[in-house]
């Protein structure tokens, strides 16, 4: 009986080293030896996660960058221009300024300027109430108001506006991700370049519908008159389907547009307030013009 217990405990034992043998080569012959410099690349990235770069999360974005040994498409909107040379850096490569980006809503509708229908009493979920209804108010492109958006920022930049129904952001915390973008089922949130002195020009109108709809539906809507195009020096307004647009690459911010607009659609962010024009007195002005054009003054006659 004894001699049986120690063969079995011998056989075991064997057993157990040949298997743990076989484990071993196997692990070794697959596996993955990873660069060391992932982690490097990982450690300088804000870890925040928001898939604003288009990958999954910062380790994912830090693999993608260490595989492709180049930084071209890669970039994190949190951390900007100071990360990526940091990043760049630690791969031996050089960096590229791009412009920072922010967040802005391309409605105005909301509870003030649109004319409600309905009374929405469901789930408090854009992407819901985007599938069973047009929205409380006559457009059916504008805002929903139920704060899909405000949820998915991770940076506390964006909430909605109890009064107004819209949501608002804040251009201080705002890192341009992209998560609130994506977050909207109607596509009213658009990522465009900060500007110069923190200065945009935009149109916060998405309607579609012809001019007299559009007005009907909501008092600042975009009624597609082409006026801004053409006083655009620059061609950056387009205006399709109804609806004008502002290519931010083009745009020199001269604010022509802006006057122009009929309904107030385009909206001029952080510019100073514009000088009222100080009108010349009527003297002043005429003495100017008989200044200019010496030959309505009296002549004198050399033969009298």
């Amino acid at each position: 009986m004894g001699t049986i217990i120690i063969i079995g405990v011998i056989t075991l034992t064997v057993a157990g080293i040949v298997l743990s043998l076989i484990l071993y080569l196997v692990a070794q012959k697959f596996k993955v030896v990873e660069d060391p410099r992932i982690d490097l690349v990982a450690e300088k990235l804000p870890g925040a996660n928001c898939g604003g770069c288009g990958f999954a999360g910062c380790r994912a974005l830090a693999e993608a960058i260490v595989k492709a040994e180049n930084l071209e498409g890669k970039a994190c909107p949190v951390g900007g221009v100071p990360v990526m040379a940091q990043v760049a850096d630690v791969m031996g490569l050089k960096a590229e300024a791009s412009d920072p980006m922010v967040a802005v809503v391309r409605c105005n509708g909301g509870k003030c300027n649109t004319h409600k229908k309905v009374s929405y009493d469901g789930a408090k979920d854009c992407v819901v109430a985007n599938q069973n209804f047009a929205g409380e108010g006559a457009c059916s492109f504008g805002c929903l108001g139920l704060g899909n958006c405000s949820r998915a920022c991770k940076f506390d930049a964006l909430y909605i506006n109890e009064q107004t129904g819209l949501p608002e952001v804040n251009q201080d915390k705002c890192v341009g991700c992209g998560a609130c973008v994506k977050a909207c089922p109607r596509l009213v949130i658009e990522l465009r370049k900060k500007g110069l002195k923190d200065r945009r020009v935009f149109v916060s109108c998405i309607n579609k519908d012809k001019g007299a709809a559009a007005k009907k539906n909501c008092d600042v809507a975009c009624i597609g008159c082409g006026k801004c195009e053409k006083v655009c020096p620059f061609g950056a307004i387009t205006v399709a389907n109804n609806l004008s647009y502002i290519d931010f690459n083009k745009c020199k911010m001269c604010r022509k547009c802006v006057a122009e607009c009929p309904t107030g659609a385009i909206h001029a962010v952080n510019f100073p307030p514009a000088k009222p024009k100080v009108e010349k007195p009527a003297e002043e002005t005429a003495q100017v013009n008989n200044d200019n054009n010496p030959q309505e003054k009296g002549t004198v006659n050399e033969n009298i």
